[in-house]
C-alpha cells in the first residue's frame, strides 16, 4: 500500500477540499444543514478571504466552474472584474510607465469576487445571504489562528505599512505589534461590513432579492462610494518608487456584473476536461493535453527525467502560445489552438533536449506577436518589497513546508491565491480558484478591512497583444479552476493556487491520477515540479530562461540527467510544488460515492468527507 499524507476520503454524503482547514470545515457544515455544493462553496469562499488574507480577500477576483446535477456540462461564472474605464495605455504611459506596477491602486480592477459568489449563491444555491456570511462573520469578529506564514508575511510588511500603509498598519500592526503564530488574529471592519450588509438587506421579500439587494449595496451603493473616494483621494507608493492614484469610479462599479460563459474543453481518452475561456491561462492545460495525446507519456515513470522533460517541454510551448494570442478578446484563435491538427505541428518542435527559446505557433497562418522577454534581474527591485503579493525578503521559515510560491532571487512572490472545490449528495459540483486583494499588494481601504486587488498588473502596455491594456476589460487572469467528466458523466472538481504554475501542477496530478492509477491524495502528494520559462504574469514580468524547479524527493541521477539535457534546474523543498484541492464522485450501482484529496504542503490545507 502507498503511502500517503493522509487518506484519499470516500464517503456517500458529501466533500469538500480547499487550502484551510476552517473553509473545509465550514463547507461541510452548509452541507449537513441540507443545503447544495454551491451554497458549501460560497461560505467556505467567504472564510478564506478571512483566514488566509494574504492570499486573497474581499476586494478580490474568483473564476467558477458550476456542474449541476445531471448537467451535460459546466458552465463558468466569470469573477475577474475589468480594468477601469479610465485605464488606458495612453494613462500609463504619460505617468513615464512601460510596465504596469504590481502593488498600490493603478493595477485595480473592480473587484469580482463579491459579485461572483452571490451570483452562484442566488442562481444555484439554497441558503439565505446571513447563512453563508455567518462564519465568515465569526472569525473574523472573534478572531482565528493565525498560521505562521501570514505572521511572518505581515512582520516583513512592517516598514512598508508604517512608512507608506497606515491604514494597513492600523488592521495588521494592532497596537504597533505584529501578530504572532497561532494566537487569534481579528478582522472587525470586515465582520462589520458582512453585518450591515446582512441588516441592510434582510427587509427584501425574498431570497433571490436579499441577495440582488446586497449586489446593488456593494456595486451600487456605500461599497462603490468609498471604493471611488479613496482612488481618487489618496495617493498611494507603489513599487514604481511612486505615489499614484487609482482609477475606479462608482461608475465603473455599478457597470460591473459577473458574466455566465460556456466552458472550453477537449476531450483526453475517456475523459473530457472543462476550463474557463482565454481571459483566463485554463486553456493552456487543454493544449498541453492536446500536445501529449501524441506521446508516450501514459508509458512514462513519474518519476523520470523522461516524464519531466515531455511535460516542461509541452508547457514551454502551450505558455508560449498563451502569452502570445490569449486575453480577454474576440480575436483569440482558440478553436485553432486547441484542434488535434495544431497540436501536432506543436509537438513536432519537442526535442531531446532542453528548448531556450520562446517559440509561440501560427494558428490559421497568423504571426504571433509576444511580449517583452524580459530576462530575471532586468528590472531595478525598490528598497521595500516587489511582486505580487509585494513582501520584503523574509527569512526562511523553520521547517517552511508552505507550498506556497517561494521568495525569487528580488525578493518578489508570486501567484498567491486559495482554492476550494466540493461535491454533493445529489451531484452537484464546483471548483472556485479565488485571489486579489491581498494585503500585502494594496492598502487596506479605511473603514472596510480590505484592499483592492492588482490583477491589473497581468496587462501589457506594448500595443497589438489580446491582453494589451484596455478599458473596461479583463486581464488575462492566471487564475484556473478546472472539472473533468468521465464517460460523459461529471466526475472531479480541481485546482490549486500557484500563478503561472496553477495549470502545470493540475497537469501531473491529472496524468498521475488517468495513466498511473493514483487516487486523488496519491496523485496530489507524489513530487512536483515546474517551469518558469515563460514571461511571468505579475510584476516585475520577469522570464527565466530553461528553469525547471523539482521538489528534492526526485532522485539526484534524475536531476542531473534533467540538467545534462541542458535544463537549469533549481530544487525546491521536499513539500514546495503546488497546493491542489480536489473532490471527485462515481456510481457504484445505484449509489453514488464521493472522494477527497487535499495538499499537505504548507500543513494548512484540508479536506472534509463523509
Amino acid at each position: 500500500m502507498t503511502f500517503t499524507t493522509r487518506p484519499e476520503l470516500r464517503g456517500t454524503f458529501g466533500a469538500v477540499s480547499s487550502t484551510h482547514w476552517l473553509s473545509s470545515a465550514v463547507g461541510m457544515s452548509m452541507l449537513e444543514k441540507g443545503h447544495t455544493a454551491f451554497d458549501a462553496a460560497v461560505a467556505a469562499g467567504f472564510v478564506l478571504q478571512v483566514v488566509e488574507p494574504h492570499l486573497n480577500g474581499p476586494g478580490g477576483e474568483v473564476p467558477i466552474i458550476v456542474t449541476p446535477a445531471g448537467a451535460d456540462k459546466p458552465i463558468v461564472i466569470s469573477g475577474q472584474g475589468p480594468s477601469p474605464s479610465k485605464a488606458t495605455v495612453k494613462y500609463f504611459r504619460d505617468l513615464g510607465l512601460d510596465i504596469i506596477p504590481g502593488t498600490g491602486l493603478l493595477a485595480a480592477c473592480i473587484p469580482g469576487a463579491f459579485g461572483a459568489w452571490l451570483t452562484l449563491l442566488r442562481d444555484y444555491g439554497t441558503a439565505e445571504l446571513e447563512d453563508v456570511l455567518a462564519p465568515a462573520i465569526y472569525y473574523a469578529q472573534n478572531g482565528h489562528p493565525l498560521v505562521p506564514r501570514i505572521a511572518n508575511t505581515i512582520a516583513s510588511m512592517r516598514e512598508l505599512f508604517e512608512t507608506h500603509w497606515p491604514s494597513s498598519a492600523e488592521l495588521y500592526l494592532p497596537g504597533g505589534n505584529a501578530p504572532q503564530s497561532g494566537k487569534l488574529f481579528r478582522n472587525p471592519y470586515v465582520a462589520a461590513l458582512y453585518q450591515q450588509i446582512i441588516d441592510q438587506t434582510k427587509s427584501a421579500k425574498t431570497r433571490e432579492a436579499r441577495i440582488d439587494a446586497a449586489l446593488d449595496f456593494w456595486y451600487r451603493g456605500p461599497i462603490a462610494e468609498r471604493i471611488e473616494e479613496f482612488c481618487a483621494t489618496e495617493e498611494v507608493w507603489d513599487v514604481s518608487g511612486r505615489h499614484h492614484k487609482g482609477l475606479i469610479t462608482a461608475q465603473d462599479m455599478a457597470d460591473y456584473k459577473p458574466l455566465i460563459e460556456q466552458p472550453v474543453s477537449v476531450t483526453y481518452g475517456d475523459y473530457e476536461i472543462f476550463k474557463c475561456g482565454p481571459w483566463s491561462q485554463g486553456p493552456v492545460l487543454l493544449q498541453m493535453l492536446q500536445i501529449l495525446k501524441g506521446t508516450d507519456i501514459a508509458d512514462l515513470d513519474p518519476m523520470s527525467a523522461d516524464f519531466v522533460h515531455l511535460v516542461v517541454e509541452t508547457a514551454k510551448l502551450a505558455m508560449a502560445d498563451r502569452d502570445a494570442w490569449y486575453g480577454d478578446s474576440s480575436d483569440v484563435p482558440l478553436t485553432t489552438l486547441l484542434s488535434s491538427g495544431y497540436a501536432d505541428s506543436r509537438r513536432a518542435l519537442i526535442g531531446s533536449t532542453a528548448s531556450m527559446e520562446v517559440r509561440p505557433g501560427s494558428p490559421d497562418g497568423r504571426k504571433p506577436t509576444l511580449p517583452p522577454l524580459r530576462a530575471v534581474g532586468t528590472i531595478p527591485q525598490p528598497g521595500l518589497g516587489g511582486g505580487e503579493p509585494t513582501v520584503a525578503r523574509e527569512p526562511k521559515l523553520p521547517n517552511d513546508r508552505e507550498g506556497e510560491p517561494s521568495l525569487t532571487r528580488e525578493g518578489a512572490q508570486r501567484g498567491d491565491t486559495v482554492q476550494v472545490s466540493a461535491v454533493d449528495r445529489w451531484g452537484n459540483m464546483v471548483s472556485a480558484t479565488p485571489s486579489g486583494g491581498w494585503f500585502q499588494s494594496s492598502p487596506v481601504i479605511p473603514g472596510l478591512g480590505f484592499s483592492l486587488t492588482t490583477r491589473g498588473q497581468m496587462f501589457w502596455l506594448e500595443e497589438g497583444l489580446n491582453s494589451t491594456l484596455m478599458p473596461s476589460k479583463r486581464p488575462r487572469t492566471t487564475l484556473t479552476p478546472s472539472t473533468a467528466f468521465r464517460n460523459g458523466q461529471p466526475y472531479m472538481a480541481f485546482g490549486t493556487p500557484g500563478g503561472d504554475q496553477q495549470d502545470q501542477w493540475q497537469l501531473t496530478m491529472l496524468l498521475r491520477h488517468i495513466h498511473k492509477g493514483m487516487n486523488l491524495q496519491e496523485a496530489i502528494d507524489a513530487p512536483s515540479f515546474h517551469t518558469d520559462h515563460l514571461p511571468s504574469s505579475f510584476w516585475p514580468r520577469e522570464i527565466s530562461f530553461g528553469a525547471v524547479t523539482l521538489e528534492s524527493r526526485f532522485p539526484e541521477a534524475m536531476q542531473k540527467e534533467l540538467a545534462a539535457r541542458g535544463h537549469k534546474i533549481t530544487i525546491g523543498d521536499a513539500w514546495s510544488e503546488g497546493r491542489l484541492a480536489a473532490v471527485a464522485r462515481e456510481m457504484d450501482g445505484e449509489m453514488q460515492l464521493v472522494k477527497a484529496g487535499s495538499n499537505p504542503r504548507g500543513v494548512q490545507g484540508y479536506a472534509v468527507a463523509r
